[in-house]
């Protein structure tokens, strides 16, 4: 395991007082302006602070597109992605285009059948749906890069309306709209939807267009924002960067989850997963429900996972919520033998000398391998790929980088000097995939560690925890550690790390796997936990940390959860 090296995320003092002088918490305050807030207005997370629909690119023609659809009656498709931004995406628009009065059904892809996005083979489908042949497919979280699977749907006359948010190419998909923040020329000024928020901001584009036509019988039209939850649990669990924006979403998201108020499938995914819904965090969105949703999509069909989420029915949608967590089990194993098998191949291949660590095994499960390239990236601090057989002489590898690396940039620059090896990829800076002609492993091998060290300048890297330093005596406490909680924290916007010096007075393991310690600090004492640690501590120690609250037999008391240390220099 690489070494990190702590660091302190730089303060702004001047926005910190603008903050507090605006109500916001001392803590929160400092907190805040670290991590680029500076005004006020950024942290009101109201829905009156949503960035205007109309601000997106094609959004009002896309919506006018689905009215005109909805008024004569014409079918519509939805084709979701199989991750689980795609599938809270596609369930985000059957329940806001049913309850608009659209006749509309939805079609995943299998990633081991016909691959990713809106491909000609997903099209031919999509034309012998059982519920008739769709006059209009709209794409959520894919279709940007889809320019010959949208020909295939013209030539089958079939209109395309593209909501995606992913980067696109050199030449953009021939649909009826585009809704895509990341598409040349649009202005939106938060870059960072996902795909369930993008097609979120397109339903509030066609309730407006609907309810200008006169079309609801109340005058408003349905309560969008009763989706909240699933687009807050999308947009987590796709790790995108939490600006203002996307903070307002997902609190929203979590108001409502908190108050009781959520989808049938979202309340049976926090039972199976022993979550409790009343104190539902970010973590818990990614960490917990997630997953489980994904491994629908990892190891069969992403279909069971929108089923879950569209259903209202509180029984089945228990029943899928189980199937989706048994799933998830059969998950974890698999992984768990894949990454020792990745880990040994690497052992065995000396990964000392490389910039990049490339992993392949021919009885891997391709659904698997985005997890363990996760896994052996924490583990080396390198951009890893795994690689899984995929058929057809083909290899299919799941990418994931550090920050040193744009990864979509390093496979785009070995596809140009290595042309015909990358049969295609995508992706974004931290996690991309590929479908790699099996004949070429060892040539991507070699050109992606080259491509490594050119586009960064190193061939080894230093991972670095980044701190906001010392925590105040005065918010060691539950009071303060039950403020942090309930904010939202995640990608781009870092959940608070503390970095202080302790005495260790006493620490055991438990489970034989866990550190339990007693720290102090100046008059202060502490628990604390350091999760799957099992070597004993120095006397005194210099730790990064997180501040949690701990409930144990009704009594809540302030808990550090460990995530370093090292001996401290006295």
């Amino acid at each position: 395991m690489v070494v990190p090296r702590l660091s302190n995320r730089p303060v702004n003092p001047t926005a910190a007082r603008a903050l507090e002088n605006a109500g916001v918490h001392p803590l929160l305050a400092r907190l805040w302006a670290a991590r680029g807030v500076t005004q006020s207005a950024e942290t009101q997370l109201q829905w009156s602070s949503l960035i205007p629909p109309m601000q997106l690119t094609r959004g009002d023609e896309a919506a006018i597109i689905l009215a005109d659809a909805i008024e004569t009656h014409k079918r519509l498709l939805i084709v979701a992605d199989y991750d689980c931004d795609g599938a809270t995406a596609c369930a985000v628009g059957m329940r806001a285009l049913r309850s608009m009065g659209a006749t509309v059904d939805f079609l995943v892809p299998n990633r081991f059948k016909t691959g990713y996005g809106l491909s000609p083979e997903v099209v031919q489908m999509a034309a012998e749906h059982p519920a008739g042949k769709p006059d209009i497919l709209i794409t959520v979280d894919n279709g940007i890069a889809s320019v010959e699977g949208v020909q295939a749907a013209l030539n089958l006359g079939m209109d395309v309306v593209v909501t995606d948010h992913h980067l696109p190419g050199d030449t953009l998909p021939r649909a009826l709209a585009i809704v895509n923040p990341n598409q040349p020329g649009c202005t939106f000024p938060s870059k960072n939807l996902a795909g369930v928020g993008v097609i979120f901001y397109l339903m509030l584009a066609l309730r407006a267009e609907l309810r200008q036509r006169g079309a609801f019988a109340s005058g408003e039209g349905p309560r969008l924002g009763d989706l909240a939850d699933l687009v807050a649990l999308g947009t987590v669990a796709d790790v995108v960067k939490l600006d203002a924006n996307n903070r307002l979403l997902v609190t929203q998201g979590l108001r409502r989850i908190r108050s009781g108020q959520m989808q049938p499938g979202v309340r049976a995914l926090f039972a199976v997963a022993a979550r409790t819904p009343q104190s539902a965090s970010t973590f818990d969105l990614g960490f917990a429900l997630g997953p489980r949703i994904n491994s629908a999509g990892r190891l069969a069909d992403m279909s069971l996972g929108i089923h879950c989420l569209i259903t209202d029915d509180d029984a089945q949608a228990l029943n899928l919520a189980r199937e989706l967590d048994e799933m998830n089990r059969q998950r974890r194993g698999i992984e768990a033998t894949m990454r020792d098998e990745a880990l040994n191949l690497i052992e065995q291949s000396d990964p000392v000398v490389r910039a990049s660590v490339c992993v392949y095994h021919p009885d891997w499960h391709q659904g698997v391998v985005g997890l363990v390239a996760s896994r052996l990236k924490e583990t080396y601090f390198r951009p890893t790929i795994a690689f899984a057989h995929a058929g057809n002489h083909e290899l299919r590898g799941s990418g994931r980088s550090i920050p040193d690396l744009h990864l979509r940039d390093a496979l785009d620059l070995v596809s140009k000097r290595h042309p015909g090896i990358i049969l295609k990829f995508g992706g974004h800076a931290m996690a991309a995939g590929l479908t790699l002609r099996e004949d070429a492993y060892e040539t991507f091998v070699e050109g992606f560690d080259a491509a490594v060290r050119e586009l960064t300048g190193n061939a080894d890297f230093e991972p670095v925890i980044t701190t906001d330093g010392s925590l105040e005596s005065g918010y060691a406490n539950t009071s303060a550690a039950e403020l942090l909680r309930q904010q939202v924290w995640g990608a781009g916007f870092p959940a608070p790390m503390f970095r202080d010096t302790f005495y260790v007075r006493q620490q055991r393991l438990l489970k034989g796997k866990h550190l339990k310690l007693s720290l102090e600090r100046g008059n202060q004492r502490f628990d604390a936990i350091w999760f799957n640690h099992g070597e004993m501590l120095p006397e005194f120690i210099e730790a990064a940390y997180q501040l949690d609250c701990n409930v144990w037999n009704g009594i809540a008391s302030a808990q550090l959860v460990i995530e370093y240390a090292c001996l401290a220099t006295r």
